[in-house]
């Protein structure tokens, strides 16, 4: 993984956690003492990922300010820029490929929680790329995908929720144009044609998307 790039994804504006992100962007929000983007860098540097990517819209400037150029964690962080609109999922990655390079890069939703080893993390020949799907959450019961042999399914039963961190490897992306656009569709096209692997993780993984499930977890982890 030394070699691979992260990307964290941090532009969201934060609709449900308001009032909480109405001067805060959600990443510098804070989960047991520090802000839960730091979780993320500092659980990446520990997994040997020495180059980071960030993308940020609302309130980007605060993001850039507190975390600076990666040094005092130990990584180097560049900034994709999508102001003065997020682009959504799909449109922030491919904004931020000239910075992913060409070779297989994970992405990591900058608005959960968890203890999955983004090593164990691997990409078939011919795969675009492997999700990692968790236990649907109360607030998410119908989940998302099939996981079955290893492959994942955009169809059938029973199905997972998409945790928010897979590996892609840059052809994922190569019908996309500037714009916003969502990762899904992208990722069920993938699916149709058999290019999609991905594991299950067991572990602690929480979406932090209100101020109600943030309190939670901060209870939990203090």
């Amino acid at each position: 993984m030394n070699d691979c790039v992260a990307m964290i994804l941090a532009a969201g504006r934060g609709e449900r956690m308001r009032p909480l992100t109405d001067h805060t962007p959600k990443p510098l929000l804070a989960v047991a003492g520090k802000p839960l983007i730091v979780h993320h860098i500092e659980r990446l540097a520990a997994a040997g990922f020495r180059q980071l990517v960030i993308n940020h819209a609302h309130l980007g400037a605060q993001i850039e300010a507190a975390l600076g150029d990666g040094a005092a964690f130990g990584v180097t962080i560049r900034y994709s820029a999508e102001a003065p609109a997020a682009l959504e999922t799909g449109g922030g990655i491919f904004r931020a490929l000239p910075l992913l390079g060409d070779a297989p890069f994970l992405v990591i939703n900058g608005d959960i929680w968890t203890d999955f080893d983004v090593k164990t993390l691997t990409l078939a020949a011919d795969d675009v790329a492997q999700l990692v799907l968790v236990n649907n959450p109360p607030h998410h019961s119908a989940g998302d995908f099939r996981l079955e042999n290893g492959r994942v399914d955009a169809n059938g039963a029973p199905r997972l929720t998409f945790s928010g961190i897979g590996l892609y490897r840059p052809a994922l992306f190569m019908n996309c144009q500037p714009g916003a656009f969502p990762l899904a569709p992208l990722l069920r096209t993938a699916m149709a044609n058999q290019q999609v692997g991905g594991q299950f993780h067991s572990g602690r993984w929480f979406d932090i998307g209100t101020p109600k499930r943030l309190a939670e977890l901060n209870q939990l982890l203090q």
